[in-house]
């Protein structure tokens, strides 16, 4: 499907090809902590199906548990993560955070990956008294 998106400022634009099937909730520690949340719903792309359309994107490279070294890419204005992706050459596959997608809530997790890091009161949220507005 067809889907277009950006960061929370504006600065940054784009629009890729992504296959709803293959929408992944991660739980693992790091994304925890790069996005500031309980964990980070992606959608793999290739690199050749996403097309910036404005902005520039900044590139932060971290080391995973396993030693993989990935690239971390956002707004260099607002922070917004926009995709992760592996470093050294050969085709790459950008994993896309759903969330900066116009098409996210077309866009549902189809499966879970380091559920062992995730955090046990995710069930519960149901039960959590919850306002439409701040």
């Amino acid at each position: 499907m067809k889907i277009d998106g950006g960061c929370h400022c504006g600065a940054v634009t784009y629009h890729a090809v992504a296959d709803p099937a293959k929408v992944t909730l991660c739980h693992c520690t790091d994304c925890q902590t790069l996005s500031g949340s309980a964990f980070r719903i992606v959608v793999p792309i290739a690199e050749e199906d996403f097309t910036l359309l404005s902005g520039a994107l900044k590139t932060y490279v971290k080391t995973a548990e396993s030693g993989n070294k990935r690239a971390q890419v956002f707004c260099p204005e607002c922070g917004t993560n926009i995709y992760a992706t592996s470093v050294g050459d050969g085709p790459k596959v950008l994993g896309i955070r759903v969330a900066t997608a116009r098409q996210r809530d077309d866009l549902p997790p189809k499966r879970q990956v380091w559920f062992r890091s995730h955090r046990p009161w995710r069930a519960d949220l149901a039960a959590v008294p919850a306002v439409d507005t701040q």
